[in-house]
């Protein structure tokens, strides 16, 4: 587990300089580096087609690479396909992650998550963080989303937080009805939204630009 004190790591400004070129239209790349593949999407988008609507959040791999891998996991597996939103905090949040419509739980496979929650990044109004236990570093399957900004959920030099790992870019209304449903307490769990189940129908992956062309209406929104 890493310590709690954050750190300021060392790192190296590197400048490129490149040479003018002699020709017009010599964009000074070689064929090979024209050629070689992307690397991952930095900023994948994840949709959930829910029973109540479609919610769609913006991962941040470069402030969560682990998280992102992760959630990255468990949606191509089809993991989330038939869980239910099993947690209603009204006004604060609401979680998956871990039961399907029959109340029944499903077991990830995954390593607990090292805590990312020094990532800079937030818990603010439809931010997507890692549900966790006790242990700062038990995070599995279960994510939340933030129905207002959560500032105790964060990280602090005093305590470690819940690391958010994406932001919902639509849909956030879906999310807010969500969030006001009646709940109970079931068995030994509490705030568990009141029949009939808020299930995710489908969780995919896909790209800024995809999303933009299928929901043209929807670009550049918050939800």
């Amino acid at each position: 587990m890493r310590s709690l004190k954050r750190k300021i790591l060392p790192f190296a400004l590197i400048l490129l300089v490149a040479g003018c070129a002699s020709e017009a239209g010599d964009s000074g790349e070689t064929e090979a580096e024209q050629q070689a593949p992307a690397g991952p999407d930095p900023k994948p988008i994840v949709v959930m087609e829910t029973n109540w609507g479609t919610i769609a959040m913006e991962l941040d791999r470069e402030k969560a690479p682990k998280s992102v891998a992760n959630f990255e996991v468990h949606v191509r597996s089809g993991f989330y396909d038939g869980l239910i939103f099993h947690r209603v905090m009204k006004g604060i949040l609401i979680q998956s992650g871990r039961l399907t419509a029959e109340y029944a739980p499903r077991s990830s496979t995954a390593a607990f998550l090292d805590n990312e929650g020094d990532n800079g990044l937030l818990n603010v109004r439809g931010a997507v963080g890692m549900a966790r236990g006790a242990d700062p570093n038990s995070a599995k399957s279960e994510f939340f989303i933030n129905l207002k900004d959560n500032k105790p959920l964060d990280t602090t030099e005093e305590k470690w937080g819940y690391a958010v790992f994406g932001q919902v870019i639509s849909g956030m209304d879906v999310v807010d009805r969500i969030g006001e449903v009646e709940t109970r307490q079931r068995g030994t769990r509490e705030d568990v939204p009141i029949d009939p189940p808020i299930v995710i129908d489908r969780a995919y992956l896909t790209t800024r630009a995809e999303w933009e062309a299928a929901n043209p209406a929807a670009e550049g929104t918050a939800g």
